[in-house]
């Protein structure tokens, strides 16, 4: 306490006998003004990362000046009410930046400075492998501020605060730094609160973060799912608003349409017909100039050609002259060659004649030799055929009796080709038949495979378990009909939204069995074998199909009811029977608009409890306490896999038809086999029976036959024997004669040869003469050609021109003219071009003037139709989808935000629950053992109401002090205050061993303890503080009881202060420490 003859008061802190990092000399003069005494145990070990190895202090609180050495472990700071101990804990928390009201005694730094001082100072020394850390703050009481320095240079609290928080130094989490005044805020700490101070101290350092994250993302996805209701009842609302006047809307504009294209029609029929007169003046124009440049190219070309013509029919007249006289020398040696070669071809055809003569004499007397020789050969085989032929009597009657069976077997013959081509006729009316049966069975069985390929599209699963079922049937006992939707046949597929509305979709997809049993093997097989995920049922053992309606439909017609959903669709008994047990369709009955109309009066009168209207579904309740009815309404939703209707029946004739078809046909098929054998028999028959008649008929005529042809053969073989011819002698003088006429050719042949070579070297003369004068000819017609088709066109085209010229001119004014109307149809004026909103419009609009008059009446037409439009409720239903979009829009972004949080949430809370429940396990762990250890009992779990509130996790303590009393929860009220203080003790204890903050303060957290709990409380905080690997501790106590246990590893630091403490500069540690030993050795001697 502060000695009345000095103002102010000093204080000593002493660390024991160590060597810290950091310090240049442990004999170094102290800078403070105090005095210390060296009660501290030695103590040894490391320094974690963060932890504190030096506090320096000047003016601050009760210090003038002073320096605290810690150690790395168990920090024992003991001493007197008042001396400032107490301040340390003030000094560190200011000095790393923590704020001042976290202290509990002032809200402001300068309150913290010496009483009469301006200025106060602390400087704290970190531990850090890489240098340590030494962090200033000077407080400016006058200025009310805070200067920062970190290693001797300036920087920012922020820049303080980032490195302090690198290190994971949080003085204002009461799990690592208790103060004195908050030691009772400990225990006031809700769960909440704890969980977050713990997270901070001992988690990870992202697993506060993710907390935070996951309450952020909690509350917005709160905030999304609130809004998106909120915005999607809104929608719904105007939705069913603008529905009512959908059609009065779509009427109104359609008008306008008719009206803006009529008027756009308007407007651009002068400007087509403008650009019509336009197009045809520009190709007018086109046409005539490109006429007046041809004239001008004709008469240049035809120059050159007329002189050319001139120079040809000169050259012309000089070949010809030389021609005539080649032909004239050419005409005399012709003359001569021809009358020698007349007669060396006269010899040489006297040579043939004489050779042929010669020929036809040989050839004769050789085939006179030969017919002899022929002839008397036949004249023996006939006088033996002769000999050998039967007598032929009676042949006659044969004959006869053959033909008449041949007759006979004809008339049979042609009565069976005629049924043979009746029954071809009557199969091809059969095949007719049947390709037109077969094309209605295809157009059915089209009309099922789009409900298939649907089924296939939205659940391949039960598409494939479909296909194995048609596969497979023989392995059931009793019926089994694929997915209800297949087997359902609409009536009337504007009704097929009632029956999907009604019937869920799992049951539409799902198969129906007759039996257990086999359902249970359709599972087994498709769901546990082939993993597909397919939905069965089974069918009521007693058949519902049937089974009549409560209430007769008559009776609800007058309400607007026209059928019970049951009757609007056909399907087999079994799945009908399932479908009225289980969803009552023969009860639920179906209306019009009338019946929407006068829905109230109708649940009401009806009391039914579902029912359809033409686009809504009514289910009616009754309240189970009120007795009122209460009824809600659904639009229904389009239908999409129903909407296929096949009337089963008629597919079934249908098959029935054809199977009698191919039965006919099989039969006319037999039928034309039978007739086909038949008929070959009596064609293998005719054709006998005329053989054998043929053969009658040769031998009865056969012996005249070879009389007469004996007799001729004799008198032609004598005539041959007597002409008869000498051929030795006609040959030789036919050789003699030969001979003679060779020798007279030969003379001939010499003579006509030098005739030749003359009359070929004056054709060769003359032909190369003609081949000139041909090409001089064929260029003169030609340029003679050219000539009069050039003189030919430039009449023409001169023509042409002066036409093409006139109409221009008649264009033009017509275009002047048509531009004119045009502009002012378009009310523009004559400067003026046709805007941009016109050119788009008019793009999309006919081109050519019959298109537009006729689409004209056409929309003057429609536009009469529409009457009675009120523009007013087109303005408010465009408001009106204006805000749908826009609240679409905006519910389509909320959505996908929403679904992006919940994803966050998801991935985020996987991070942080199962890292933090393994902490408070750990936690919990420690917890137990300190108290067990104490005979008490304590848990401390992870408490929340509801998972999804990740604000209101928290870590609750539970602790019991006697054996006879429950588990209570750790409150202000419930505990004593010493209890209050061993709980907060060991909690902290259990925190130290997995601690990753470098130290941690606890200040006179003992005061409230009974001797025994504060014995064992400091036992247990000992053996925890001054393991290997643990943090730096600091232990704030003005008093200690006797005989407790120490460790070497701890660090007493006893504060000091009086009146007669030394100055600093006097204070010596070894000085002091060597004049002790000296005191101890000396005592012996005495």
């Amino acid at each position: 306490m502060a000695a009345s003859s000095r103002k102010t008061s000093t204080a000593s802190a002493l660390a024991s006998k160590r060597t810290l990092p950091g310090d240049p000399s442990s004999e170094a003069p102290s800078k403070r003004r105090s005095l210390a005494l060296p009660l501290s145990l030695p103590s040894s070990g490391p320094f974690v990362e963060g932890s504190i190895v030096r506090i320096a202090m000047e003016n601050f609180l009760t210090y003038d000046i002073c320096e605290v050495c810690p150690g790395p472990h168990l920090n024992m700071i003991i001493g007197a009410n008042g001396t400032g101990k107490s301040s340390i804990v003030c000094a560190i928390c200011l000095g790393l930046a923590g704020k001042p009201a976290f202290m509990g005694r002032a809200d402001k730094a300068g309150f913290f400075v010496k009483r009469g001082c301006s200025k106060g100072m602390i400087e704290i020394e970190l531990f850090r492998t890489s240098g340590n850390l030494v962090i200033t703050r000077e407080i400016d009481v006058t200025k009310s501020q805070s200067f920062w320095f970190i290693n001797k240079k300036a920087t920012t609290q922020k820049v303080v605060e980032e490195q302090v928080a690198a290190l994971n130094i949080q003085v204002g989490n009461l799990c690592q730094f208790l103060p004195q005044d908050k030691v009772g805020e400990f225990a006031k700490l809700s769960k909440i609160e704890l969980l977050e101070a713990t997270e901070k101290s001992i988690g990870p350092p992202e697993m506060h973060r993710y907390h935070c994250e996951l309450k952020n993302f909690r509350e917005k996805e709160k905030q999304l799912e609130t809004s998106c209701k909120e915005k999607t009842e809104y929608l719904d609302k105007m939705i069913q608003r603008n529905k009512r006047y959908e059609q009065d809307v779509e009427r109104f504009y359609e008008r306008k349409r008719h009206l803006d294209l009529i008027e756009m029609l308007e407007a651009k029929r002068p400007w087509v017909e403008y650009e019509n007169v336009r197009q045809e003046y520009a190709e007018v124009k086109l046409a005539r100039d490109k006429v007046k440049d041809e004239v001008r190219k004709l008469k240049d070309g035809q120059i050159p050609i007329t002189d050319r013509i001139e120079e040809i029919e000169t050259q012309r007249h000089n070949l010809e002259a030389r021609i005539k006289a080649k032909a004239t020398d050419i005409k005399e040696a012709s003359q001569k060659c021809k009358q020698k070669q007349d007669v060396i071809e006269r010899k040489d055809k006297h040579i043939e004649e004489i050779q042929q003569a010669l020929t036809v004499k040989q050839n004769e007397e050789h085939d006179r030799q030969r017919r002899i020789s022929n002839t008397r050969k036949m004249i023996d085989d006939l006088q033996n055929e002769l000999r050998t032929t039967e007598n032929c009597v009676n042949l006659q009657p044969q004959i006869d009796a053959i033909t008449n069976d041949l007759r006979r077997v004809q008339d049979e013959k042609g009565l069976c080709e005629s049924e043979i081509v009746d029954k071809h006729k009557e199969r091809e009316t059969l095949e007719k038949e049947k390709k037109s049966v077969n094309d209605q069975i295809v157009q059915f069985d089209n009309l099922l495979n789009q409900k298939e390929f649907k089924l296939r599209q939205r659940y391949r699963d039960t598409y494939d378990a479909v296909l194995w079922l048609r596969s497979n049937k023989d392995k059931f006992k009793q019926g089994v009909y694929e997915p209800i939707m297949l087997t359902i046949n609409m009536k009337d597929n504007k009704n097929a939204k009632y029956i999907e509305n009604h019937i869920p979709s799992n049951d539409l997809r799902a198969f129906v069995f007759e039996s257990q049993e086999d359902m249970e093997v359709f599972l087994k097989e498709v769901r546990d074998n082939k993993k597909l995920r397919v939905n069965a049922v089974i069918a009521p053992r007693s058949s519902y199909a049937e089974k009549a309606p409560s209430r007769p439909l008559s009776e609800l017609k007058q309400y607007g009811f026209f059928s019970y959903l049951r009757e609007l669709f056909d399907a087999p008994a079994p799945v009908m029977s399932y479908l009225c047990s289980q969803y009552h369709i023969h009860e639920v009955p179906v209306g019009n608009e009338r019946t929407r109309e006068r829905i109230e009066w109708v649940i009401q009168e009806t009391r039914l409890r579902q029912m359809y209207t033409a686009e809504e579904k009514y289910v009616v309740k009754t309240s189970f306490y009120s007795n009122k009815v209460i009824s809600s309404n659904t639009s229904l939703k389009v239908a999409q896999f129903l909407t296929v209707t096949v009337d089963l029946e008629q597919r079934r004739h249908l098959e029935e038809h054809l199977k009698e078809i191919n039965r006919k046909l099989q039969a006319v098929d037999s039928g034309l086999i039978a007739l086909r054998e038949t008929n070959k028999q009596l064609e293998h028959k005719d054709n006998e029976l005329r053989q054998k008649k043929k053969e009658l008929l040769e031998r009865k005529a056969k012996k005249r036959q070879l009389e007469q042809k004996i007799s001729s053969k004799l008198g032609s073989l004598k005539l041959m024997e007597q002409d008869a011819c000498n051929l030795e002698e006609e040959e030789r003088k036919a050789s003699t004669r030969i001979k003679e006429i060779n020798v007279q050719k030969a003379k001939l042949v010499t003579e006509l040869t030098n005739l030749i070579k003359i009359c070929t070297s004056l054709h060769i003369q003359k032909v190369d003469l003609i081949l000139q004068i041909t090409t001089v000819i064929s260029e003169k017609n030609k340029l003679k050609s050219d000539y009069m088709a050039a003189a030919s066109q430039l009449r023409l085209k001169e023509q042409q021109l002066i036409e093409l010229d006139e109409s221009r001119q008649r264009l033009l004014q017509k275009c002047k003219e048509l531009m004119r109307r045009a502009k002012q149809v378009c009310n523009l004026g004559v400067e003026q071009t046709i805007p941009r909103e016109y050119q788009t419009a008019f793009q999309d609009l006919p081109n050519t003037l019959d298109e537009i008059d006729a689409l004209l009446a056409e929309e003057r037409s429609r536009a009469s139709c529409f009457t009675g439009l009120n523009p007013t409720v087109v303005e408010e239903y465009t408001k009106r989808e204006e805000e749908i979009e826009q609240l679409t829009e905006e519910l389509k972004i909320k959505k996908v935000e929403l679904d992006k949080y919940r994803e966050s949430i998801s991935q985020v809370k996987e991070r942080w629950l199962n890292p933090l429940k393994e902490l408070v396990e750990k936690i919990n762990e420690k917890f137990s053992n300190f108290f067990s250890s104490m005979q008490c009992a304590g848990e401390v779990d992870l408490y929340t109401e509801n998972e999804e509130d990740y604000d209101k996790y928290g870590i609750r303590i539970r602790v019991k002090f006697r054996s006879s009393t429950q588990l209570h929860e750790l409150t202000p009220n419930h505990q004593s205050g010493g209890e209050r203080s061993v709980s907060t003790m060991l909690y902290l204890m259990a925190l130290q061993e997995l601690n990753r903050c470098p130290f941690r303060v606890v200040d006179e957290i003992n005061q409230g303890m009974d001797p025994t709990n504060e014995r064992r409380v400091f036992e247990m905080v000992v053996n925890t503080a001054c393991k290997e690997n643990t943090s730096q501790y600091f232990f704030i106590t003005p008093k200690l009881l006797q005989s407790l246990p120490y460790s070497e590893k701890m660090t007493v630091l006893v504060v000091y202060n009086g009146p007669h403490m030394l100055e600093p500069k006097r204070w010596n540690l070894k000085a002091f420490l060597r004049r002790r030993r000296r005191i101890t050795f000396t005592q012996p001697s005495q």
